[in-house]
């Protein structure tokens, strides 16, 4: 008998994904038409005690934060407003009542910020703690990002630093590390990973640059920037070529993070929240100016299905990106 851990979660997905309608899913929520002029977005995310927040790095407050952001992030990439959040609970029996009250508490602070209320839920017996919340978001169907509309030629954009998360759960974990940062560069990254921003504030400047039709293709960064990159790739049938040099990293990983460590928490440490963005090179240099320092072109759209890292100075060889070489769900 075939387990999970066999085929891994890309392949749990592609089985899973037979059920579904293929016109809806494969995107970072479903879209579902409701009026005319408007449609439904909605997007689930489950966190799980152990896996995705511990006692140890995430206090019930940040981990309310987090479910809520992760889900805000999801319509942030498909070009969706927030318009309420229902919320499911597997809680153990012998759970303090106040953990509970405050995982409310750091979900409100979150979403109040976002003008999204608490529309429902559910709540059941389970061994381990999980957090399931369901976000709905409304879009102008003419607005809708998709990961299958990037074309060669595109410029692929982040709004912000990666691999900044990463080095706060690090950090978090091992106290040891960053001894040559201050304290309040170790408190900046912790906090990156504690309370993520969701990045509905780029929307607004986005609509101002982008005219119908729509040439944007996007995704939020999650599950890391090679995985977002690589997703819109396989969707959109295309290849890239992301220029090592210009990631933009936290400006402490100067002086901490040998190179190399700093482009695996970039590329593969997820949970930054940020909007990875393809969208004709005008466009693109129009939304980076516009953003804060942070935002960048990190790339181009090509032919072909390979997504390669590139050295501009010919130091290091192309190295071709892959989704097995991130986090993986269920991996041996």
């Amino acid at each position: 008998m075939t387990k999970i851990k066999d085929i891994g979660e890309q392949g749990l997905l592609a089985k899973l994904q037979s059920f579904c309608p293929p016109e809806i899913i494969g995107d970072d929520a479903a879209v579902l038409e409701t009026a005319p002029g408007t449609s439904l977005v909605v997007t689930t995310d489950v966190l799980v005690d152990g896996v995705h927040f511990s006692d140890a790095t995430t206090s019930p407050e940040d981990a309310g934060w987090r479910a809520a952001a992760a889900n805000l992030s999801d319509l942030a990439a498909m070009g969706a407003s927030p318009l309420g959040v229902t919320v499911g609970l597997g809680l153990p029996g012998d759970l303090q009542v106040s953990w509970v009250e405050r995982l409310y508490q750091g979900m409100t602070e979150c979403l109040q910020k976002y003008h999204t209320p608490i529309v429902g839920g559910d709540v059941v017996r389970s061994p381990t703690a999980t957090i399931s919340i369901t976000a709905f978001g409304q879009v102008d169907p003419q607005r809708i990002i998709r990961r299958s509309a990037a074309k060669v030629g595109m410029a692929i954009v982040v709004t912000g630093v990666h691999g900044a998360s990463h080095a706060g759960l690090q950090l978090l974990l091992h106290p040891q590390l960053g001894q040559n940062l201050s304290p309040a560069e170790k408190t900046a990254l912790i906090k990156v990973h504690q309370r993520p921003q969701p990045r509905l504030d780029v929307l607004p400047t986005l609509w101002e640059i982008v005219t119908s039709p729509l040439p944007v293709a996007g995704m939020d960064s999650s599950d890391g920037l090679a995985d977002a990159v690589l997703q819109i790739c396989r969707a959109s049938n295309v290849g890239a070529v992301i220029e090592r040099q210009q990631i933009p990293f936290p400006a402490t990983f100067t002086n901490w993070l040998k190179p190399e460590q700093a482009i695996e928490y970039a590329l593969y440490g997820g949970e930054d929240f940020e909007l990875v963005l393809c969208l004709p090179p005008t466009q693109a240099n129009t939304l980076v100016q516009q953003l804060n320092q942070d935002a960048a072109i990190i790339g181009t759209i090509t032919s072909g299905s390979q997504v390669l890292l590139h050295d501009q100075y010919q130091k290091i060889p192309d190295q071709v990106l892959s989704l097995s070489q991130g986090f993986q769900h269920f991996s041996p």
